[in-house]
């Protein structure tokens, strides 16, 4: 029993010693937690050519891409109700050797409903001469209200859509490789929301994971089926379809020939019957008494 309870008292002993040395241990390899959930999320490196083909922006998710000049690129974000979105773009141009005068970049930003947007403030068309290096755009939206009439144009939350092109430059420079950084911002929360009598029950096109582009993310809806859907499916449904039109047409062609042809000699009852040719038969009468 003293053996048993001197041992006890020794474990005691050890464990402020073991408890300080895991801190010591751990701080040495980062937490897991903490590399699952912190820091931002790396720039998307692709940019889509159409609203379909949108790449969507995470919160905090920034742009880099390569483009060419004289391409649409399209990216997707969401903003809520009470926010003031607002988009910075860097343009790195063509290496001016290359180039053959100035260029005019232009961004747009257009909501769920594909309903352009106007800005407030920022730059939204920049021109930059022959010897410009890079180009800055801006735009900054009014702030996204919880409805709107039918009839309106006010941002509503839900994906907004930003598209840069290339409105003017010479023809030659189309195709030039250059290079786009894209920050989307936004201040206000729903607490700064001014109350307007309505709410909107749900987002227009809510936007899906960010990077993600919005054509894949739509899930395609399947079909109903009925009992003659396979009449309309299949390689060689047309081959079914064309014999078969052509049975009934001749089937038709038969009926209706058998229901307009006269029988051989005889006339319809409504016409009568042919009376005999009187002056006809004294003729050959005449001509067996001369015999």
């Amino acid at each position: 029993m003293r053996r048993t309870f001197r041992g006890a008292l020794a474990a005691l002993a050890l464990l402020p010693a073991l408890a300080l040395g895991a801190p010591a241990a751990s701080a040495d390899s980062p937490s897991p937690s903490a590399s699952a959930t912190g820091g931002t999320p790396a720039p998307a490196t692709k940019a889509g050519t159409t609203f379909l083909t949108a790449v969507n922006l995470s919160p905090g998710q920034d742009a880099k891409v390569a483009a060419s000049t004289g391409d649409y690129l399209y990216w997707a974000f969401g903003a809520a109700e009470g926010q003031t979105p607002s988009i910075t773009l860097g343009v790195d141009l063509a290496p001016t050797a290359d180039r053959h005068g100035p260029q005019t970049w232009s961004v747009e930003v257009f909501d769920g409903l594909r309903r352009r947007q106007a800005c407030t403030a920022g730059t939204q068309n920049a021109t930059g001469a022959k010897e410009a290096t890079s180009l800055q755009l801006s735009c900054t939206l009014r702030e996204v209200r919880t409805w709107a009439e039918p009839w309106s144009g006010d941002p509503l939350p839900g994906t907004y859509y930003v598209r840069l092109s290339v409105t003017d430059a010479p023809q030659p420079d189309l195709g030039l490789a250059a290079s786009v950084q894209l920050h989307v911002a936004a201040k206000g929360n729903a607490d700064n929301a001014q109350p307007e009598g309505g709410e909107l029950k749900a987002p227009l096109v809510p936007p899906v994971g960010g990077g993600a582009s919005t054509a894949k993310a739509a899930a395609p809806v399947a079909e109903e089926e009925h009992w003659y859907t396979g009449w309309f499916s299949g390689w060689n449904s047309r081959w079914y379809w064309t014999i078969g039109g052509g049975f009934l047409a001749a089937l038709a062609g038969v009926l209706g020939y058998s229901l307009t042809r006269h029988p051989r000699g005889h006339r319809p009852g409504r016409y009568g019957s042919v009376p005999p040719q009187s002056g006809a038969h004294h003729h050959h009468e005449g001509h067996a008494e001369r015999y």
